[in-house]
């Protein structure tokens, strides 16, 4: 019995994972890849559970993708990972071969792709606005990208120093700035919200009038009020949905060995579902 036929499991982890639209674009890359003996499950996991919870996998198990709060705690859980994992601080994905774990991190590839497929092509000037994790991930996807330098607007200046040396790891200049000092730090030619829900619709007018190009993770509701206020000025926006999306691509990649992963497929169930929950 081959890999493809034999049946293959993967799931998503993390707490709270009930809003997880992980399953929805995994589902879809198998469906239209035949994969019919492969499956796709969200699992309610803490910190604390995950190493008992990867202790239990079987054989059958062919990868993780991971979230909140997850990414930090699995670096010491698996046996191998990557440099692009270690330098972000985090781990998304697990993949299960021959007993042994491996991780990764697709999250960096996402932002890149989102970017890239809207056009945004190395950024002279960014701004990021927040300090965690996923400002992380952006710096470094920046750097990736060929942008040499990035403004990081943190409301907790401090806490963002672990963003900030990320960024500066991967080949960036990276300086911290107060976050209420965002307009000062306009124009860019690049805006990248990683700021929850709509915090990030208090700068909706001050980067609609100066940036030429909004990256905003949110993806439900959307648009944001910042979106919508970018693209009413005529710059182009990027939403989280993207930078879901590819990286959840890549997962796919990894997880299957396959390369004709079916993008558009995985964007259409994506985008119905977003639609059926709104």
């Amino acid at each position: 019995m081959t890999e493809e036929t034999a049946r293959r499991r993967a799931a998503v982890l993390g707490s709270p994972i009930a809003h997880s639209l992980s399953p929805v674009l995994h589902r879809a890359a198998y469906a239209a890849m035949g994969l019919d003996a492969w499956s796709y499950d969200a699992f309610e996991c803490g910190e604390d559970d995950l190493a008992e919870l990867l202790g239990g996998l079987g054989p059958e198990w062919a990868g993780l993708s991971l979230t909140m709060p997850l990414k930090r705690v699995a670096l010491s859980l698996v046996d191998t990972v990557s440099d692009l994992a270690v330098n972000v601080g985090g781990v998304n994905t697990i993949l299960l071969r021959d007993g042994r774990r491996h991780g990764d991190n697709t999250d960096v590839y996402g932002i890149e792709a989102a970017l890239a497929e809207a056009g945004v092509k190395a950024p002279a000037s960014a701004l990021v606005l927040g300090g965690g994790a996923t400002a992380a991930s952006a710096l470094a996807a920046l750097a990736g990208l060929g942008t040499r330098e990035a403004v990081l607007a943190a409301r907790t200046p401090e806490r963002a120093a672990g963003a900030a040396e990320v960024g500066e790891r991967s080949g960036l200049a990276v300086r911290v700035v107060p976050l209420d000092r965002v307009p000062a730090h306009l124009p860019a030619e690049l805006v990248v919200s990683t700021l929850p829900g709509r915090a990030g619709d208090a700068f909706a007018e001050p980067v609609a009038a100066s940036a030429a190009a909004l990256f905003d993770v949110v993806y439900a509701p959307w648009p944001t009020a910042l979106a919508a206020a970018v693209r009413r000025a005529g710059g182009t926006v990027v939403g989280g949905f993207a930078m879901l999306l590819h990286q959840a691509v890549r997962q796919v990649e990894l997880m299957t060995g396959r390369d004709d992963v079916p993008v558009a497929a995985m964007r259409a169930a994506g985008e119905a579902e977003l639609a059926r929950r709104a």
